[in-house]
């Protein structure tokens, strides 16, 4: 049986105005054509966020950051704009040579095993 996916975060307003009608998760995911356990999860995530909120915890993503192009790190961008480009400019000089120190290991490799 094929799985069906739903971004249950499009139906929060609904789920919530329905449970403040006092309905049960079953119920809720019923009339949503949800499951009891996608709603009940649904609110222990929105609880956790609650506590963590409450405790000035920050709210993290799941996984691992994303590698975009130009992303700079926090403490960098409350730099001003000629330090930023500084560090842009640094970061692409220490990542072309350590292309060129791979390319140099690379050689030497295939010269010790008299390959060209």
């Amino acid at each position: 049986m094929a799985r069906q996916y739903r971004n249950i975060q499009q139906y929060s307003k609904e789920i919530y105005e329905l449970h403040s009608q006092g309905l049960t998760h079953r119920e809720v995911g019923e009339r949503l054509g949800l499951t009891q356990k996608q709603v009940k999860k649904f609110f222990e995530r929105e609880h956790k966020k609650q506590r963590q909120i409450a405790a000035g915890e920050k709210l993290r993503r799941r996984g691992r950051q994303c590698k975009k192009e130009g992303f700079l790190p926090p403490s960098i961008q409350r730099l001003d704009k000629l330090a930023q480009m500084r560090y842009v400019l640094a970061s692409k000089d220490r990542y072309i040579k350590r292309l060129e120190m791979e390319n140099e290991l690379m050689r030497d490799f295939l010269s010790l095993t008299e390959r060209k």
